[in-house]
């Protein structure tokens, strides 16, 4: 196990834990031997390969991107697509991707995302958006639908028709009324929990697919 540095982050249990589920991790394994920037690549792998969301010469945007894993696997594996992403994190350059560093929901970060957009929409808006948690799962999930709901009024506006919306969710009452909302603007909308999510995560992803527009 590498050496923590950090001597009170190198004493509390639960960082030690996160370190030692990290080591024993196959999806972190198999994303290192792959070149993938974290394990977060595999279920967008897993999501588009059951449900064929993606195509060559896309628009994409990708909120919430940082380490950029996402954005990886869709850059490398469909040619010509344009990413473009953001997160409060920086990422480091992929080719074919674009990127703003700064917050989702300022009007600065969505000036930015509508100049990209020249006028136009994007085929898929996918958001890996996620609080900084607390430990209180009612709290957790009133920010996480906060962001979650920030990401569906961009995509909203922004969607082309025949468009899809990936999107994380955390599982709570209040997910329900949002997917209620969304379920008549798509031809299929599903909850799905990939195989590389942590079976210990309450992370959903919502996938809405065939934009009415």
């Amino acid at each position: 196990m590498p050496k923590i540095l950090n001597k009170k982050i190198a004493k509390s249990k639960s960082s030690s834990k996160w370190m030692a589920r990290q080591l024993s991790d196959p999806y972190v394994k198999k994303a290192q031997s792959e070149g993938y920037r974290s394990r977060a690549a595999y279920k967008i792998k897993e999501i588009d390969e059951q449900l064929k969301i993606f195509k060559p010469g896309q628009v994409v945007v990708d909120l919430g991107a940082a380490p950029g894993g996402w954005s990886q696997y869709i850059a490398k594996n469909y040619p010509k697509t344009r990413m473009i992403a953001m997160d409060l994190l920086p990422i480091k350059p992929i080719a074919g991707a674009e990127f703003y560093l700064g917050d989702f929901t300022t009007d600065e970060a969505l000036a930015w995302l509508n100049e990209r957009l020249h006028g136009g929409k994007a085929d898929v808006i996918i958001s890996d958006m996620a609080p900084n948690t607390t430990g209180h799962q009612k709290t957790d999930h009133l920010r996480q639908m906060v962001l979650l709901e920030y990401a569906w009024d961009f995509a909203h506006a922004n969607l082309s028709k025949g468009g899809a919306f990936i999107a994380k969710s955390f599982t709570g009452g209040t997910t329900t009324e949002l997917l209620n909302q969304i379920k008549p603007l798509f031809d299929k909308v599903r909850h799905v929990k990939p195989e590389s999510s942590r079976k210990e995560s309450v992370e959903m992803f919502i996938v809405a697919t065939g934009f009415k527009g």
